[in-house]
């Protein structure tokens, strides 16, 4: 039987409160959910596909395969982005948690994820019942090959960018001892250091032109603000895919027909994001600043939706400083006890709750 850990948020009630409390009302920087409108063009695909008495596809309708293979092709690199090789899944933390378990995990078998990481790919470990592994070294590992790797890059929490030589060696090490790289790359579209841009795993620079033994996910609920629609996509290895589909197909893990036509929409359509990416940038922007002008330092946070701040002194000493404040973060120590004395600030908050926020400090 597996154990899970306590869930992390729950902790963060009391400092919730302190900083409701404020005359101000709470400037919640806490959990990266998006709080901009979802797109015209997405809302408007889910209704013309509201109508939809039948069941849908596990592997997803071609329109929607193509609009991945396209947005690959285009935005990330992947030259060689297979339709065929892309699975719509219910959200991406569905499928971290569960992924272990789809691809044959269990006891014995060892899941290797980084050292400050978000807590489902522990999670997901613990579901297979296999061992969990939080390192930043693989050749520190030891003897005996890990089932699968996980990269994540940018990094929830930290931001940090892997470069494409980086990950082209943990590829190299994976593809040689016969164990399956997935790459988390949700926030791959908010890169903030023209000197480090985000690369995917399936980019030709990093995997050579083959995703053999590779997986990437991707997810719409920030590029595209649609976290309620719980739409994400893993694509790579079209072997690996296909066992994926296989599994999910008897399991009936299955993206809702209406929320098909709507990722389809919104994989085709740049403009959005763009437009998103301008809104975050000046959040980022101001936030980053009032940080500092407290007395923070900012590491890493080169790209995603977070910055990684640190006043060097116990991460919930910074959490109840703050609270007083009317401003809510999360404790670094939630992803990892090398967390433990910095704070994640998101910038999903809107304008008005940013320049709030930036005011108080």
């Amino acid at each position: 039987m597996f154990t899970l850990p306590d869930f992390p948020w729950d902790r963060l009630q009391p400092y919730k409160e302190r900083a409701a409390a404020h005359p101000g009302g709470i400037v919640d920087l806490s959990v990266g959910t998006p709080v901009d409108p979802t797109p015209a063009p997405v809302r408007e695909a889910l209704a013309a596909a509201s109508d939809a008495p039948g069941y849908p596809q596990t592997y997803g309708t071609p329109a929607l395969r193509e609009a991945v293979a396209g947005w690959l092709r285009r935005r990330l690199g992947v030259a060689g982005a297979d339709p065929d090789a892309v699975l719509p899944v219910i959200g991406t933390k569905e499928l971290v948690a569960w992924l272990p378990t789809l691809l044959g995990a269990g006891p014995g078998d060892r899941v290797v994820f980084p050292e400050l990481a978000y807590p489902t790919y522990d999670v997901g470990a613990r579901l297979a019942g296999a061992e969990s592994v939080a390192t930043d070294g693989l050749l520190a590992l030891g003897p005996g090959t890990p089932k699968i790797v996980w990269v994540n890059s940018p990094s929830n929490p930290t931001g940090k960018v892997l470069p494409a030589e980086h990950l082209r060696k943990v590829v190299a090490w994976a593809r040689e001892r016969g164990a399956v790289v997935v790459s988390d790359e949700c926030y791959l579209e908010f890169g903030w250091d023209p000197a480090r841009p985000p690369v995917s795993v399936l980019h030709p620079d990093v995997c050579g032109g083959s995703h053999e033994g590779l997986l990437a996910v991707n997810s719409l609920s920030k590029r595209s603000n649609m976290a309620g629609y719980r739409a994400g996509v893993v694509t790579g290895d079209l072997a690996l895919v296909r066992r994926l589909l296989e599994v999910r197909k008897h399991a009936g893990m299955i993206v809702p027909a209406p929320v098909q036509a709507a990722m389809a929409a919104a994989f085709g359509d740049d403009a959005h994001v763009d437009e998103q990416r301008e809104r975050y940038a000046r959040r980022r922007a101001a936030l980053r600043e009032a940080f500092e002008r407290h007395g923070f330092r900012i590491d890493h946070s080169e790209a995603s939706l977070y910055l990684w701040a640190t006043r060097d002194e116990p991460c919930w000493d910074t959490v109840a400083h703050l609270a007083e404040l009317g401003v809510l973060v999360g404790p670094g120590d939630f992803y990892g006890p090398a967390g433990g004395r910095h704070v994640r600030v998101a910038f999903t908050a809107t304008d008005e709750r940013v320049d709030a926020g930036a005011a108080r400090l």
